[in-house]
């Protein structure tokens, strides 16, 4: 998942990029990889319904309770610990819509429907801004190219363009209150606005450049249900703040909660992807090498790439596999394949790492 705000960096772009980097995409499909997946895979497609109702509702919980005592909390440190908790929380329950726009619905019936109760529409992030976008960014012939709604050259471009890139995401609360208690009841009187909203601020991107389509039929519908709901909660929670009735101190810690939510995503989302590719189609091999996992024994990865996202390049091999049985997969493809494989070759130690390798590739690119 890459719920971003989108940054227009275009103008950023070195002029001119190595080589190497340039013929990343040409880098031949690795059969052996491919087949080894797709035959250790075969027994891990279907979700664990218990495994993700637990983990959703207990995530929703333990955040919102971590929320309520922030608010209540007798000291700043007390507060302090109590925030950090709804934070992780909160952020774990958030990232199940990116298992929602990879789910066979009929398998978890009623899931999709009580994650954007609990958790999407509340924090203003409904699942049609990921379901119909993220699909994209597994597009054979899409990934890392501008038809890529979640890819931006990072490394290509200018060192600075990397702390804008994580400063900006903390203004998404602003961003969400404007796009639903403004401009959505503004878009339905104004048609032309209407397209820009539904085109430019109704999905997670990360690329400027893309717009998305206009949903039909059942998706439509689903799409307009929910942008309603978290419509109504964004008026109502403005509404209900200058009217006294929510403090003012409660409600600039919630959205001072989802801020601090939405810059700890975008650092992940920074160190998701190599970001290397500068435009053309890539074969999946290409795709995987770019793309990053984060493998134990590291045990931080687990609190800011939840969800099975530490096994992000993993996932793009097999986008199908629900997140609690990547880490299976993981250890059956390392046992299975020779220590030369291109697939040991996108496994990182952790963030620190990343950051830097992701830093000096921009001051590569900038000489």
């Amino acid at each position: 998942m890459n719920p971003s705000i989108a940054l227009d960096l275009r103008e950023a772009a070195a002029p001119a990029a190595p080589t190497a980097r340039a013929a990343a995409g040409r880098i031949a499909d690795d059969k052996a990889m491919l087949r080894a997946a797709a035959e250790i895979a075969r027994d891990l497609h279907k979700p664990n319904r218990a495994i993700f109702w637990t983990d959703m509702l207990a995530s929703a919980a333990i955040g919102y309770g971590a929320l309520a005592a922030t608010i209540l909390a007798p000291s700043t440190g007390w507060a302090l610990l109590a925030a950090a908790v709804a934070v992780l929380a909160l952020y774990r329950a958030l990232l199940f819509i990116h298992e929602i726009s990879h789910l066979k619905h009929s398998n978890l019936p009623g899931f999709r429907l009580v994650w954007n109760t609990l958790v999407g529409v509340p924090l203003m992030v409904p699942s049609f801004m990921y379901e119909g976008v993220h699909n994209l960014h597994h597009a054979r012939t899409r990934y890392g190219t501008v038809e890529d709604p979640e890819y931006l050259p990072l490394a290509l471009m200018k060192p600075w363009t990397l702390p804008l890139f994580v400063l900006v995401s903390a203004l998404a609360p602003i961003g969400l209150l404007l796009r639903y208690a403004v401009l959505s009841p503004l878009s339905l009187a104004v048609p032309p606005l209407r397209r820009i909203v539904r085109e430019r601020y109704s999905g997670l991107v990360i690329n400027p450049a893309f717009r998305r389509r206009p949903a039909e039929g059942a998706d439509r519908t689903r799409w307009l249900a929910q942008e309603v709901a978290t419509s109504v909660w964004a008026i109502a929670l403005i509404a209900l703040t200058a009217t006294g009735v929510i403090p003012l101190g409660a409600f600039l810690i919630f959205l001072g909660v989802i801020s601090a939510v939405t810059v700890i995503n975008q650092i992940r989302t920074l160190v998701a992807h190599l970001w290397e590719n500068e435009g053309e189609a890539m074969t999946v091999t290409a795709q995987y090498l770019d793309s990053v996992n984060v493998p134990p024994p590291g045990l931080l990865p687990a609190l800011w790439a939840p969800v099975g996202l530490r096994y992000h390049a993993l996932h793009h091999l097999l986008p199908s596999v629900p997140y609690h049985n990547l880490g299976i997969a993981h250890r059956r493809l390392t046992a299975m394949l020779e220590p030369d494989s291109p697939y040991h070759k996108a496994s990182y130690k952790g963030l620190p790492g990343l950051v830097g390798q992701l830093a000096r590739s921009t001051m590569g690119a900038r000489r």
